[in-house]
């Protein structure tokens, strides 16, 4: 995803929602629940039509995985050539992408900054080179972290910043910095931050 030269706060406010899961983001919400460049005094936020709403529960969950509108619509189409229901399995596909795992694994403090890990070769994948940041996991994989000391101290340092709560699917072994794929991921075990029915209503269009 090309880098956002916007400003984080200003996003959060125009989606009402804490995409980056940073509790800064929730203190701002709470101070200022308006849209930028409403009134202070303004508690209301603007009614959407339909394809709005279904607009914005798409760039609130884009925006939360870090994906250009590319990779995103990607995404959707190979969610709906999958058996089952198009939305739960974008979900999954999003959150089997092998940035993600980083991040979920506490590896990162946010999905952006695992993207630049494993963009800069930092991981690796069933102990091969893996750079590619959408690649997926599948259940019995490992994922190690390269065997240089600069590596492993940037990515232990991230691990002990990193205020993650493990999900069922991963494990990880902090002192060897090894994560382990135990299975692949259900819709249950996903908290979503936006309404992924509606994002398939938005692309079924």
């Amino acid at each position: 995803m090309a880098k956002s030269t916007k400003a984080r706060g200003k996003i959060v406010r125009r989606l009402g929602a804490n995409i980056y899961g940073n509790s800064k983001y929730d203190r701002l919400l709470k101070k200022k629940p308006q849209m930028p460049g409403k009134e202070r005094d303004f508690r209301g936020r603007i009614k959407f039509s339909d394809y709005g709403r279904q607009l914005l529960e798409k760039q609130k969950l884009r925006l939360s995985y870090a994906l250009s509108e590319r990779q995103f619509f990607n995404t959707f189409i190979k969610a709906k050539k999958l058996r089952g229901l198009t939305g739960d399995n974008m979900m999954i596909l999003l959150e089997r992408r092998l940035d993600n795992t980083i991040y979920r694994l506490g590896l990162a403090t946010t999905r952006a900054q695992a993207r630049q890990f494993v963009s800069h070769g930092h991981i690796r994948l069933n102990n091969r080179r893996a750079n590619v940041p959408s690649m997926i996991v599948r259940a019995g994989d490992s994922i190690q972290v390269k065997e240089s000391e600069s590596s492993k101290k940037l990515l232990r340092e991230s691990l002990a910043r990193s205020n993650q709560v493990m999900p069922d699917w991963l494990s990880i072994d902090g002192d060897a910095l090894v994560g382990s794929v135990e299975r692949l991921p259900d819709r249950a075990d996903i908290s979503s931050i936006a309404n992924e029915q509606m994002v398939v209503e938005f692309y079924s269009k």
